[in-house]
């Protein structure tokens, strides 16, 4: 298997991320073929691919042929053997064969039970080169597979078929030659692929996303910053055409962390930040860093916690419920384009 001989792809769910990364594979020239037992999710899944085309960068197809590559298939178990790459990105959780899996679960994406029935019939009934994909936001592969050998775990960021993040956390046994040309093809959608070295819950970028998310929910509900003041300033007058309530929760992130993450992640802020080499800044700033974190250990948000949850739900809901959400996600594309347009010609 090589990244050029896959030209035929397999969608097994279209709710938000399995429409957008089937917006990309069909932007990017590919066939398409999907699958989802959710009533209503063809038509929905057409309504979201005309509304987003224009949105994709660097495309291939042009808007007359853009969804002549499409196939929608109530059962795509007579497909299976046309397929390069299956795409796993089904929220549900359950007749035969594939269908018969979505159709007998109703519960999310996470359901460990869901995922091992779905791909153990994959694996059973897939050509061998056929690459399996599951964008998982979380479960190391060797829990949900026993055959290793072209199963890959690769996580992708929302709006999928914008965002240049992906993420391979393939199964320890998975052959090289796999991670290498789902590497490969994904680099040529305009991905840039992390490879995780060792399985870990929640991959990467997940885990330090949860570490800031579980902070700003602590903060918010001991006092120390109201949601209000968290979405106070968040954007610059030059980005004033977007709605001020855009990201509205994050202007901490947006207006200082984000906007430098965007150019360099952590390690490397550190060092330009710390006035020497690494070693400087962790002999310079470690004892501070360490203070911060004791103190964060010892006022974690409970997420086991009914009445916790519920009070920060109420806290933030007052700010978002009037928040006109395809408007946002509208502003968010085009600031992500824009965003990605000039990190290219950095």
């Amino acid at each position: 298997m090589t990244s050029t001989s896959i030209k035929t792809v397999g969608v097994i769910g279209t709710g938000v991320i399995g429409a957008s990364w089937t917006a990309l594979f069909l932007a990017k020239g590919l066939r398409v073929i999907v699958t989802d037992p959710a009533p209503g999710a063809e038509s929905k899944l057409h309504e979201y691919l005309k509304k987003n085309y224009l949105a994709i960068p660097n495309k291939i197809a042009t808007p007359e042929n853009y969804l002549q590559n499409l196939t929608f298939v109530e059962d795509i178990d007579p497909y299976l053997g046309e397929l390069d790459l299956i795409q796993e990105v089904s929220k549900m959780a359950s007749q035969e064969g594939v269908k018969k899996v979505l159709t007998t679960f109703q519960n999310g994406p996470e359901r460990l039970d869901f995922k091992r029935r779905l791909f153990a019939h994959l694996d059973a009934n897939t050509p061998e080169h056929v690459l399996i994909a599951s964008s998982s936001s979380g479960l190391p592969s060797s829990e949900l597979r026993e055959k290793p050998i072209s199963d890959i775990d690769w996580a992708s960021f929302q709006p999928t078929a914008l965002n240049t993040l992906s993420g391979d956390s393939s199964h320890p046994k998975t052959g090289d030659e796999n991670v290498t040309a789902a590497c490969e093809f994904y680099r040529s959608l305009g991905k840039d692929p992390v490879i995780v070295k060792k399985e870990t819950a929640g991959f990467i970028a997940n885990r330090l996303q949860a570490a800031v998310c579980a902070e700003a929910y602590s903060l918010i509900s001991r006092g120390i910053v109201s949601a209000e003041d968290l979405g106070k300033g968040v954007l610059s007058a030059k980005l004033a055409q977007f709605d001020s309530n855009f990201m509205v929760l994050d202007k901490t992130m947006t207006s200082g962390l984000g906007l430098r993450w965007a150019f360099s992640g952590p390690i490397m802020t550190n060092l330009l930040g710390g006035g020497g080499d690494f070693g400087h800044f962790m002999d310079h700033l470690g004892p501070a860093l360490k203070s911060w974190l004791d103190d964060m250990n010892q006022h974690q948000f409970n997420m086991d916690s009914t009445t916790e949850k519920e009070n920060l739900k109420e806290k933030v809901n007052q700010l978002v419920s009037h928040v006109d959400i395809e408007k946002t996600e509208k502003n968010r594309d085009t600031f992500l384009t824009g965003l990605i347009s000039v990190r290219s010609e950095i």
